[in-house]
């Protein structure tokens, strides 16, 4: 994660759980990832507040956390099992941790926060180079949607109307870069607060390519959690990969 997007993330750590705490494939996503891991350690890239990576540990496995926000970080402490949880501060790209792990995955899109190619090459060398030989590790993003913007890249839309709130989403799509520029405004009482994020976006075969470079060959990619079948309609992906032979 770059500088400009964990300030990013800091500045949205207070409604992070509340946003994303209620999602419905997270024990999917557990189960998911514990039987890749077998009994081996696992690292998670971008941990955020634990809402994955607590209920993976309590599976019995062994998990770390790398962060690069430290106010997400501070939430995750304020989850059960969080106090004691492992967890460095750093950026998720140098994988900085002096080990080597049977699982590391990236969830929910935060492979994307690395706004540029070589930055995400980069992560993806040095999680490879964290694996066991046998190791995998798992990647979950959006496929693009470019239709979410109109010609000029522009998008205005409302989030929800809540009766004493208000959510404004405000985006730019720069197809140059593949990169989408985002602001939630929420409108309530308490006055206007501004959510920024940004991401670079991939597409499936560039993130093999990438993955290939890094010296990772693709095992298996799904639609979801639950193994569905990767089609041309899935609008995510749950991609494998392994130790190039």
């Amino acid at each position: 994660m770059t500088g400009s997007n964990a300030a990013a993330y800091n500045a949205v750590a207070e409604v992070y759980d509340e946003w994303t705490g209620p999602l419905p494939d997270t024990p999917a996503t557990v189960e998911f990832l514990a039987g890749r891991a077998g009994k081996g350690a696992v690292l998670e890239l971008g941990v955020g507040t634990g809402r994955v990576a607590l209920p993976l540990a309590a599976t019995g496995l062994e998990v770390i956390g790398i962060e690069g926000a430290d106010k997400m970080i501070d939430k995750l402490r304020q989850r059960p099992g969080g106090d004691t949880f492992p967890v460095i501060l750093g950026d998720m790209a140098d994988v900085a941790v002096d080990r080597t792990f049977s699982l590391v995955y990236i969830v929910f899109n935060t492979f994307l926060c690395l706004l540029d190619q070589r930055d995400q090459v980069r992560c993806l060398r040095n999680a490879a180079e964290h694996l066991e030989p046998d190791g995998t590790l798992v990647t979950e993003m959006h496929v693009p949607d470019l239709t979410r913007t109109d010609a000029d890249g522009q998008r205005l839309a409302t989030g929800s109307v809540e009766r004493d709130r208000v959510f404004l989403e405000a985006t730019m799509h720069d197809p140059v870069r593949q990169r989408i520029r985002t602001q939630v405004v929420v409108v309530s009482e308490r006055g206007i607060r501004l959510y920024p994020n940004q991401v670079r976006y991939v597409w499936p075969a560039e993130l093999d390519l990438m993955a290939q470079l890094a010296g990772l060959e693709p095992v298996d990619r799904y639609g979801g959690w639950t193994g569905e079948p990767f089609t041309a309609k899935s609008t995510r992906h749950v991609s494998v990969f392994r130790k190039a032979a």
